[in-house]
């Protein structure tokens, strides 16, 4: 069977596409004969206007619509790709948003830490971000983005709102690992600033869980330490400088031995949440040294 004329039951059908070829080539052959000759003049004439120039008129509407149709369709395709490129400077600018908000935040967290600690103005300090973090849901031990080539070095103290958070344990040149007070194996030289009388605060996870940790080895004969006071880093500490904020007393009981006591703290700072610290850049002094 023909690809042009296909048989339908008795009837012959000509495909849209060529059809509208045939009228095109008819149409144009028309139009030269109409210019070039005189076929159509006379009675001819007639026959023209009543069907030949309806029939121009007809294929010029169509051309005019496919015209338009394919102008609308570039349009189409020119405003889709504006669309996308539009999109694209949504993400960016989305994403470059996020990064200064995130940036503002943290400029204005460290100003505010800058100004709690006032008892602290006489240390040179570095603000750094905590990168990473062990498991867990609290920050006993941490990475922050300073290091050696920012003059970090191992036992340098660690604060956060105007508290102590711990001290450098590992250092390389971009990067320090912290372990904070409260991990299990910490263990800071305290002292009860009310009475300046020393104790030993020692980390303990489980019970951080409570939001508290381990104080001992109190000595308080005229029983004049009570709930609430401050425990501040002491003098005698070998790791940490002196003076700095650790957290306040919640509970106290007598040892068996009835020479010393012991009990728990709140910590000054929150281990849940942390981002910024600060490092104190100056190592304490220690006379084995």
């Amino acid at each position: 069977m023909s690809p042009i004329v296909k048989r339908r039951g008795e009837a012959f059908t000509l495909p849209s596409k060529y059809l509208l070829f045939i009228l095109t080539i008819l149409c144009t052959g028309m139009i030269i004969i109409t210019f070039n000759t005189n076929l159509f003049t006379g009675p001819l004439n007639s026959f023209a206007g009543i069907f030949v120039v309806p029939f121009q008129k007809g294929i010029t509407t169509v051309g005019t619509y496919l015209r338009n149709t394919t102008d609308k369709l570039s349009s189409i395709t020119q405003l889709l790709d504006e669309n996308e490129r539009l999109k694209n400077q949504i993400d960016e600018l989305t994403i470059a948003n996020t990064t200064l908000e995130q940036e503002k935040y943290e400029l204005i967290e460290l100003r505010n830490m800058y100004q709690l600690d006032d008892p602290y103005e006489k240390y040179e300090k570095i603000g750094a971000r905590i990168i990473a973090k062990d498991a867990g849901n609290w920050y006993h031990s941490f990475v922050i983005d300073k290091g050696s080539d920012d003059g970090l070095a191992i036992d340098m103290n660690v604060i956060a709102n105007g508290a102590l958070v711990g001290r450098i344990i590992d250092v390389g040149p971009d990067w320090a690992k912290v372990q904070s007070i409260i991990a299990d194996n910490a263990s800071v030289s305290g002292m009860v600033l009310s009475s300046s009388d020393n104790l030993i605060v020692s980390g303990d996870l489980e019970l951080y869980r409570q939001g508290l940790i381990r104080f001992s080895k109190l000595v308080d004969d005229v029983d004049k330490v009570s709930i609430g006071d401050k425990i501040v880093t002491s003098n005698i500490s070998d790791k940490y400088l002196p003076g700095i904020l650790v957290g306040y007393i919640s509970t106290i009981d007598d040892d068996s031995n009835n020479l010393t006591k012991s009990g728990t703290m709140t910590p000054a700072v929150d281990f849940e949440h942390l981002n910024i610290v600060l490092v104190l850049l100056e190592l304490k002094k220690n006379v084995n040294n």
